[in-house]
């Protein structure tokens, strides 16, 4: 199933370029599935993985993800997927409620995503300065308000075996990029 999403995801992402780079973006939800993969997670989740952002950001529904990859893959990429009629902030509001009170797989999901996104924004910013803010709908401030905030709530209902090493990596890059 996970090749399949993998293909999947890159006809669907065919053409779309990253919002900083010129690379392609299919490198993000690969980075993001092989994460997930490294950390021994299930096949549903990994394939979620290579999917997170086909229905936000192609012509792709959640029905075209059910009818290929079954109800728990939809559950999971559902989660995951913002509502782009919606403002910038209550989407955010709404991903932080998420992954608050999400089960555990739903919060994988989400932080591997978010520590791409964020590990790519600190070589672009590295690279180009200040500047890369510019291309986001959200400058520095709320960027910072979302990620710690999602940084404080990652935890929340987790034994402590059942964190991942890639949640302290997202913590620190986000003390990295923001500060404390």
């Amino acid at each position: 199933m996970k090749e399949k999403a993998k293909a999947f995801a890159i006809k669907a992402h065919e053409g779309q370029q990253r919002k900083t780079s010129n690379e392609p973006y299919i490198t993000h939800p690969i980075r993001v599935a092989e994460r997930l993969e490294k950390n021994h997670f299930s096949e549903a989740l990994i394939s979620a993985g290579y999917l997170h952002d086909v229905v936000e950001d192609t012509p792709y529904e959640m029905e075209d993800i059910e009818r290929n990859f079954g109800k728990r893959v939809k559950k999971l990429v559902a989660a995951h997927t913002e509502d782009k009629s919606k403002s910038w902030q209550e989407r955010k509001e709404h991903t932080i409620a998420m992954i608050k009170n999400a089960d555990k797989e739903i919060k994988y999901l989400i932080v591997a995503d978010k520590l791409d996104n964020l590990l790519e924004l600190e070589k672009e910013i590295e690279l180009h300065g200040p500047s890369v803010w510019n291309a986001f709908n959200a400058g520095h401030d709320k960027q910072k308000w979302y990620n710690q905030s999602i940084a404080q709530n990652m935890y929340h209902g987790l034994q402590d075996d059942e964190i991942p090493p890639f949640f302290s990596m997202y913590k620190e890059a986000v003390n990295r990029v923001f500060g404390q």
